[in-house]
C-alpha cells in the first residue's frame, strides 16, 4: 500500500474515520533519522495489508504534531478507530517496523 501525506485538512477523513488501522509517520525533513526510516516504512508498507500507513511533515503541519504530543522525531503512531494504541519514537530496523504496522 503507497504512503500518503496526512494533513490536518484531511485527518477526520484518513485517520479518525478510518476502518483500518492507520500508521502515520511524523517526520521532518532535516531529521536525519528521518531520512533512514523513511525508505523502511515505504517498503514494508508495500508489503503489509490491512494497514494504511501516512506521512505527516511537523513543520507542515504543527498542530497536528502538538495534538499527539510529538516533541520528537521521527515517530510512529498507529491509530485504531481514531485513537493512539501505540508509539515508536526514533529509527528502528526494518523488522521492527513491519511488527509495529502490523502487531
Amino acid at each position: 500500500m503507497a504512503v500518503t501525506k496526512l494533513t490536518s485538512a484531511n485527518f477526520e477523513q484518513e485517520v479518525a474515520n478510518s476502518t483500518q488501522p492507520v500508521v502515520v509517520d511524523f517526520w521532518a525533513s532535516w531529521c536525519g533519522p528521518c531520512q533512514m526510516l523513511s525508505p523502511v516504512l515505504e517498503e514494508v508498507a508495500e508489503t503489509v495489508s490491512g494497514v494504511k500507513v501516512m506521512k505527516c511533515n511537523v513543520d507542515e503541519e504543527m498542530p497536528l504534531a502538538a495534538k499527539f504530543g510529538i516533541d520528537s522525531i521521527p515517530a510512529l503512531l498507529k491509530f485504531e478507530n481514531g485513537t493512539v494504541k501505540a508509539r515508536s519514537i526514533g529509527f528502528v530496523p526494518k523488522e521492527q517496523v513491519k511488527a509495529f504496522l502490523m502487531g
